[in-house]
């Protein structure tokens, strides 16, 4: 949907742009210079503006799913606290993922090198 959204204003500056390039085509002195790099770039910016929707589009989706994102329809995290539970107090009691209190043991410890061998004598 947001990338569809940013081809409006992409289509409105690719129009910018041939206007001001057929404008600048009939101008003469700086004002044709100036009308050709302003229709350049003002297909530049349109251009910027797909990719910019592109990459919105491919993004959003999976940082904003929203309540929407559950099998079962509408989800809203606000319906599984328990009465007297804050979010924040999740974690002290080791519920919904945390942290474990006691970490795992450290690895054990690499064992010593072997000596080098003996060079060879010849």
């Amino acid at each position: 949907m947001i990338f569809l959204l940013a081809l409006i204003p992409a289509t409105a500056l690719t129009v910018a742009g041939y206007v001001a390039l057929f404008l600048s085509h009939r101008s003469e002195g700086a004002l044709k210079s100036f009308g050709h790099y302003l229709g350049i770039w003002a297909f530049v910016l349109a251009g910027l503006v797909v990719l910019g929707g592109m990459f919105a589009a491919g993004h959003l989706r999976a940082a904003h799913a929203g309540m929407w994102d559950h099998p079962g329809g509408m989800h809203c995290p606000w319906m599984e606290r328990r009465e007297g539970e804050r979010l924040w107090e999740r974690g002290e009691r080791g519920e919904s993922g945390a942290a474990p209190a006691n970490p795992a043991a450290p690895p054990p410890a690499a064992p010593a090198p072997s000596p080098a061998p003996p060079a060879p004598k010849g």
